[in-house]
């Protein structure tokens, strides 16, 4: 049964791979880039990655390789898991995607880091807003002004 489910994750594996290869090839990408490096890149590189585990971990288990039991380190196996701060996350990460384009990145993003932070049990309620917005801030200007990749600014388009 264990053979199987490892047979399993190898398909995933290679099914996700040919999925992120079968978008690059057609991805439509302006011919005129700044680099040898373009937007292509580094799918083409998890592509071939995943690809390349995929065979070698599909290899392994026919031959008989056998991955070891988690051992969990410090973490009690016994307990459930922890529903309430995925569910937190994912709510977290639906609201980001909801609202980043009416509010735009500075503010969906705020959103977001304050939102993950709290969600992973931060709880210092004056610090983490401001740090969440100037993370904000700080993230859509590398990408927006150094990067050159265009996020949508919302109604803070004029400001920054």
């Amino acid at each position: 049964m264990r053979e199987r489910s490892e047979l399993g994750v190898g398909l995933l594996l290679a099914l996700i791979g040919i999925l992120v290869l079968t978008d690059a090839f057609t991805m439509d990408v302006d011919i005129a880039q700044r680099g040898p490096v373009g937007p292509r890149t580094v799918p083409f590189v998890v592509g071939t990655g995943l690809l390349v585990v995929a065979a070698l971990l599909t290899v392994d288990v026919l031959r008989g390789g056998r991955g070891e039991a988690e051992g969990g380190e410090d973490v009690d196996l016994a307990e459930p898991g922890d529903w309430r701060t995925v569910l937190l996350l994912a709510g977290v990460f639906l609201a980001f995607a909801v609202l980043i384009g009416p509010l735009g990145f500075p503010v969906a993003g705020a959103l977001l880091f304050w939102g993950s932070a709290f969600a992973l049990g931060s709880r210092h309620h004056h610090r983490d807003p401001l740090i969440a917005a100037v993370l904000a801030v700080v993230t859509y200007a590398v990408f927006d002004r150094l990067l050159g990749v265009p996020l949508p600014g919302g109604p803070l388009m004029g400001v920054l």
